[in-house]
């Protein structure tokens, strides 16, 4: 399998995300910008999770559908061609960090997936249901990880 190199301007891999992008911020998505995307890609899916919740996993963002020749997404923007989930709150769309105060720096992994045919999920998946879903199929994917803390 190949990577596709993804990465923000808003963070560096294993760095902090600002309160603008948190959930009590101004919970707006952070962009993103990708390469590396396999010509024979039809469509991408981006799944934002945070496996250090209480909880279990927490979905924070959804994304599928996404036009595999883009190139990335703007702050607070719908990745081109996507199509938004219901992540963990019950909302459609992006759901900024929230995790417990005094929690460690909780781990948020961006993750982006090239596919070759379509991709079928519940309208609200959990990470083990998209996981599942894209388990093997995929034939590039990349990932950058965002911490935060309350």
């Amino acid at each position: 399998m190949s990577g596709i190199e993804l990465s923000s301007s808003a963070f560096s891999d294993h760095a902090f995300l600002t309160r603008r992008y948190a959930y009590e911020g101004a919970n707006v998505s952070p962009p993103l910008t990708w390469s590396g995307v396999p010509d024979d890609a039809t469509e991408l899916v981006l799944l934002c999770e945070d496996p250090d919740a209480p909880s279990g996993t927490f979905v924070h963002w959804t994304v599928v559908g996404i036009d595999p020749h883009s190139d990335g997404v703007a702050t607070g923007e719908v990745p081109p061609g996507g199509t938004e989930l219901v992540n963990g709150y019950g909302d459609r769309g992006w759901g900024g960090p929230h995790p417990p105060p005094g929690d460690e720096a909780h781990r948020y992994f961006f993750r982006l997936y090239a596919l070759t045919e379509p991709c079928v999920l519940p309208d609200a998946p959990s990470a083990e249901q998209v996981h599942r879903a894209l388990d093997g199929r995929e034939p590039a994917s990349g990932n950058i990880v965002a911490l935060y803390q309350r």
